[in-house]
């Protein structure tokens, strides 16, 4: 079954290369979507997929790379986007 969600993730995320980790983890999985800086120092992760394959990224933002240090992360969940092709790193 077809999932998508929004996460925001909070912790030192930023500048530690966070969005790169996502990106390369969602590209390995085969997701759609997008990651991004928030100006409030959180990342943003819009992505699409299987139920099983969106959860398995979610599980990997709660650890982040190495340097990271994530302290919290708020789910909701959103209509499909049947147009999502891509998973990209946004500003």
């Amino acid at each position: 079954m077809e999932k998508r969600v929004r996460a925001e993730v909070s912790g030192r995320v930023q500048g530690v290369g966070f969005r790169m980790f996502i990106f390369q983890k969602a590209i390995r999985l085969r997701l759609v979507g997008r990651v991004g800086n928030l100006d409030n120092g959180n990342v943003a992760i819009d992505v699409q997929g299987p139920e099983e394959l969106v959860t398995k990224l979610l599980e990997a933002a709660h650890s982040g790379p190495p340097a990271a240090a994530v302290s919290g992360i708020t789910v909701q969940p959103l209509s499909l986007d049947m147009a999502a092709r891509d998973f990209i790193i946004t500003a």
